[in-house]
């Protein structure tokens, strides 16, 4: 094992972050290993991990029932072409997930990870109106939302404010009102009745252009943790359905869990057209992706032709070792009794954000996502407060990464009451520290 200087020159030298200001950011720490919601540095300390390793780690880190399939796969096949072959954990894997899944999803394409999983959901949609002979050009999506780096999902998130620099590289994409709601917001009704109304207004003028409307059910993640009631996504579901117009769910931070149901979309009672998964899909042990569409859309791809087939594909699709960790993972909601976790990791949630009252603005919780924000002049998410805030909670032995001003904790499904009411002691002591700042 190399020493500790060695690997940070080496970092330093030749490894390029995400979603970071090489120039001016502080050196990395440095992690060796994990264990249930903490990680061990380099540094000898342990740190808790509230944001569930930029949400991927469902249940914790090294789980040892994830470690021990992925070592059993790893033994009698790793990987093979998904062109013209198959393997049995795909196959299990896909009947599991549509076993749980809203009615009508019944066919699985696999990709690598988030943003493909959107990719591939708007060319699945596009190609499903020209396969019978409509040609559609337009998708439609909220203000504000954030579903992914690759060109298309850029385009459907160019409103979150990530991609500006890419403009010449974006397609123009449609948007509506996001009627973001909080704790006591007393005119959230009204909100959702406007964003209804601008949603009816597009679909009246431009539904027949419409290829689809792609949403984050319930929580816009990136965008800031800004939350919708469920009712309100109900009220959209059938406002497409009515109007014919297809619905495809980004449920890439929500899938597993995240809002208290295993799907954000049970939670809302919809049932989608095309739904996006990935991050905690492999427990967060594998990049791995689906997405899965309803036999309608999968049917409008047959024929004699393969100018009408699906030209999309990736090296590892559906891979073997990836396939084992998702199927242990779906395994351990039952066996863990994970669903109950969640509710209890819930309840903590609104017991202490409520304790906060006014320090913080906009207060939200859904499953184990909670939000606030800071009382801050500069908000953004290159906001000159979010170096400081990250170190904050690093002195504290704590992994937690705000949004800007908004500071949101998104644990691992195993985290103990104990250590959750660390992590929040921890954001007491930020907002006493940062708000007004």
């Amino acid at each position: 094992m190399i020493d500790l200087d060695t690997w940070i020159a080496l970092d330093r030298a030749h490894v390029w972050h995400p979603y970071t200001q090489q120039a001016t950011a502080p050196v990395p720490l440095p992690i060796v290993s994990g264990q249930g919601a903490w990680l061990r540095g380099a540094d000898g300390r342990n740190y808790l991990d509230l944001i569930a390793s930029w949400w991927v780690s469902i249940h914790g880190h090294a789980h040892p029932v994830i470690a021990q399939a992925i070592a059993e796969q790893a033994g009698r096949l790793e990987q093979v072409i998904f062109t013209g072959l198959t393997h049995e954990p795909a196959v299990r894997l896909a009947a599991a997930l549509v076993k749980r899944l809203p009615e009508g999803l019944s066919r699985v394409f696999f990709s690598d990870d988030g943003s493909t999983a959107v990719e591939v959901a708007m060319k699945m949609a596009c190609q499903y109106w020209r396969n019978q002979g409509e040609e559609r050009g337009r998708f439609l999506v909220f203000e504000g939302g954030y579903h992914g780096d690759t060109v298309g999902a850029m385009s459907a998130s160019r409103s979150s404010g990530f991609f500006e620099g890419y403009g010449r590289m974006l397609f123009p994409v449609d948007s509506v009102p996001f009627p973001a709601t909080w704790n006591g917001d007393e005119a959230v009704a009204e909100k959702e009745a406007r964003a209804l109304e601008a949603l009816e207004r597009y679909l009246e003028s431009s539904g027949l252009g419409c290829v689809a409307m792609l949403v984050e059910p319930l929580i816009q993640g990136a965008g800031g943790m800004r939350m919708c009631r469920p009712g309100f996504l109900a009220a959209v579901a059938a406002r497409l359905r009515q109007a014919g117009v297809l619905l495809i769910v980004d449920e890439v931070m929500t899938g597993f869990g995240r809002c208290g149901t295993l799907f954000a979309c049970e939670k809302a009672g919809i049932a989608p057209d095309l739904i996006c998964l990935s991050k905690g899909l492999t427990g967060g042990f594998l990049p791995m992706a689906v997405t899965v569409c309803c036999e309608g859309i999968y049917e409008a791809f047959l024929g004699e032709t393969f100018d009408r087939a699906l030209a999309h594909g990736h090296s590892f699709t559906a891979n073997a070792l990836g396939c084992a960790a998702a199927l242990a993972s779906l395994s351990l909601f039952e066996t863990e009794q994970t669903l109950a976790r969640i509710a209890a990791i819930e309840a903590i949630h609104r017991e202490r954000l409520a304790a906060l009252g006014r320090a913080v603005e906009f207060p939200r919780v859904m499953g184990v996502v909670a939000a606030m924000e800071l009382a801050l002049a500069d908000r953004g998410y290159g906001s000159r407060i979010t170096p400081p805030l990250i170190q904050f909670f690093l002195d504290r032995g704590m992994i937690v990464r705000p949004l800007g001003a908004v500071l949101y904790l998104i644990p691992p499904y195993c985290i103990s009451a104990e250590d959750l009411h660390r992590g929040w002691d921890g954001i007491d002591a930020a907002v006493r520290q940062f708000s007004h700042c």
